[in-house]
């Protein structure tokens, strides 16, 4: 439009208009005579000629410049799409209007023009809607500027078409959860803060908006220290017609807070009874992990069931073992630990905070596998138990109903058959060697079930995984584990996002990282004296075995290996020596995996390579995952000719 100055010629026409056919009569002018004005000189027609219009999946039309054919040079910003108002539905509108008091970075120096900086983002989460702000620097008073239109409905009783008036909204006592997280210089991810805020002090407001400053605290060890101020609006649209009474507000606040406590002090007490009960059979059970609760990032006990939830990935993951590669490329971090000492710092991350962040301790990873699994309709259970040197993990197991029992490590995707040793045997009777790394197992649960192993032995190896036998396996109640962790049973439960696409397009993240790598190797090189000759066709040529090797790892099915030798036979010439190391990362930082990469003696020998005709190939595939988590596979390889 600027190019056309379409602006200028508006001006012509607006000014032309008033004085020709206005003035005379002193009416006033409506947009309607300004477009016909506007029509009749073409510039309408002009302006939709040069604007290419298309429809997205959504059927809004979305205007866009021509996208060119390679991915090499698309670099165009995101196209911001329109959101389609439903006029017959309600809306909160939450802005957040700067933050402060975030004494962390008071020091903070002011970010240079093209440097990169530490950034905050707050994720919020709605009734299965997700909203992301635009990142903003790290500032003792950060300038966050972002709005989010939240949809708010009834999904029940046939109510979801209605308008709904103040009381209906009342009594829909989802919070927003609101997470913020931090990423520092190199792109690694922190959690600062999980807050869940009561939306519903806007339906009191006269005018109303409403605006709150939210305090947030810290997260594990420093959850009780305020980390900052959010100053938040919160508006309804359409407007109420009537607005309640605060009166009423607290009233409904009380009850709920009253019927949570009371059903949380009902469990309770069942769960300190059933304690006892189980240690009556054998005095050694107090030494088992048995964890009936875990606390949150904010210091807060819930049952260990309220963690996991059925959960359906959409379209975006398509079998079991593709979900649990998926669980298994986001990163792994242990919760960090303030001082020394070997004590592991417990925190069960809310499944929001876990995702937001692209990494957590192993629970975290455990919980969301168990979820994705009962959610493609397998019995999944998470299991507490041991590793080697009595180190506690969690793992998620499976039960066939063919009795089949499958271990499923959660931080590598592998599977193990569970095949139980039977000590009672003859010493002649060969007995199966386990292959998973797991010792001991205390107790197994998932959304409905909380299992304590009451077998004489709590080794994994002579484990019978017969779980209806209560001499194995002592339940837990059904209906108390629904009193207090079903959806909505009470209002302390965290609400479970749904999973997002990946915004990380593939092939331009894979070129990217080619492009660095190959800088890099021959910045090193040339610190050696060594020249570099890159060989293109021979890169292109690794791509089929990095292919092959996600495969591998997704659905433990080998294939393509003999096209790939025989291409690799075929480019490099008698008498010349091939060699290749594949490596694979969960992170795009190309400087962080070449420096790892040279670790590995078998690498430093083909980025060294010295002789005859070297020549040098580098091939990245990046395998895009959910949550924009991503699996990246490098392959560094040489050929040259043999000198003996």
């Amino acid at each position: 439009m600027l190019k056309m100055d379409v602006h200028g010629r508006i001006r012509e026409v607006l000014a032309e208009t008033i004085r020709d056919e206005i003035a005379p009569e002193h009416q006033q002018l409506s947009t309607d005579d300004l477009m016909k004005a506007l029509r009749r000189r073409g510039i309408i027609d002009d302006v939709m000629k040069e604007l290419k219009v298309v429809t997205d999946m959504n059927n809004q039309e979305v205007t866009l410049d021509p996208k060119p054919s390679t991915h090499f040079v698309d670099r165009q910003p995101p196209v911001l799409k329109k959101t389609n108002i439903d006029p017959t539905r309600r809306y909160l509108y939450l802005q957040v209007l700067g933050g402060k008091a975030f004494l962390e970075h008071l020091q903070e120096p002011e970010p240079l023009p093209g440097q990169t900086c530490s950034t905050f983002t707050l994720y919020l989460l709605f009734r299965n809607q997700r909203f992301r702000s635009k990142p903003v620097p790290c500032a003792c008073e950060p300038d966050f500027h972002d709005g989010f239109l939240l949809e708010v409905h009834k999904d029940s009783l046939g109510d979801g078409s209605k308008m709904m008036d103040a009381t209906t909204m009342l009594s829909i006592c989802d919070p927003v959860h609101m997470v913020l997280i931090k990423t520092d210089m190199f792109g690694e991810t922190s959690l600062v803060a999980s807050y869940f805020l009561e939306w519903r002090s806007v339906l009191v407001a006269e005018n109303r908006i409403t605006n709150i400053a939210v305090e947030l605290l810290g997260v594990g060890t420093e959850s009780k220290v305020s980390v900052g101020v959010l100053n938040i609006r919160l508006e309804m649209y359409p407007q109420l017609n009537k607005i309640l009474s605060q009166e009423i507000i607290n009233t409904q606040f009380a009850l709920e807070r009253q019927k949570t406590a009371e059903k949380e002090r009902l469990f309770l007490v069942y769960a300190k009874q059933w304690w006892r009960e189980y240690l009556q059979i054998r005095s050694s059970h107090n030494t088992r992990l048995v964890k009936i609760f875990a606390q949150d990032e904010n210091g807060i006990n819930h049952p260990v069931c309220s963690y996991i939830r059925p959960l359906r990935a959409g379209r975006l993951l398509d079998t079991p073992r593709q979900a649990a590669r998926f669980v298994s490329v986001l990163g792994y971090e242990r919760a960090p630990v303030i001082g020394g000492g070997s004590g592991k710092q417990e925190q069960w991350c809310t499944l929001l905070a876990f995702l937001c962040r692209s990494k957590g301790d192993c629970e975290d990873h455990a919980n969301l596998l168990c979820s994705l699994l009962l959610g493609y309709g397998l019995e999944a259970f998470v299991c507490v138990g041991t590793k080697a040197k009595a180190v506690p993990h969690t793992w998620v197991m499976t039960c066939g109903t063919d009795g089949i029992i499958t271990f499923w490590e959660s931080l590598t995707g592998h599977r193990y058959i569970h095949s139980p040793i039977h000590p009672d045997d003859p010493p002649l009777v060969e007995q199966p060697k386990p292959t998973y790394p797991y010792r001991t197992i205390g107790c197994i649960f998932n959304n409905q079930a909380f299992l304590a192993n009451c077998q004489p032995s709590d080794a994994v190896e002579v484990c019978a995984f017969d779980l209806r036998d209560e001499s194995k396996w002592k339940p837990m109640s059904e209906e108390a584990i629904k009193s207090v962790c079903s959806p909505g049973a009470t209002t302390s439960l965290p609400p479970f996002p749904p999973l997002c696409a990946s915004t990380i397009d593939a092939a331009v993240a894979s070129n990217e990282i080619e492009l660095q790598l190959r800088i890099l190797v021959s910045e090193y090189r040339k610190d050696l004296g060594l020249t570099t000759v890159w060989d293109d066709q021979l890169s292109y040529l690794l791509s089929p075995a990095l292919a092959a090797y996600e495969l591998e790892r997704t659905t433990s099915i080998s294939a393509g290996n003999e096209e790939f030798q025989d291409a690799i036979r075929r480019a490099v010439p008698d008498g010349h020596t091939f060699k290749g190391f594949p490596i694979h990362f969960v992170y795009r930082n190309a400087r962080r995996a070449f420096a790892t990469c040279l670790r590995s003696p078998f690498c430093e020998e083909i980025i060294c390579c010295r002789g005859d005709q070297v020549r040098l190939a580098v091939r990245v595939r990046v395998f895009a995952y959910p949550e924009s988590a991503c699996a990246v596979w490098i392959m560094f390889a040489c050929k040259y000719r043999s000198v003996l």
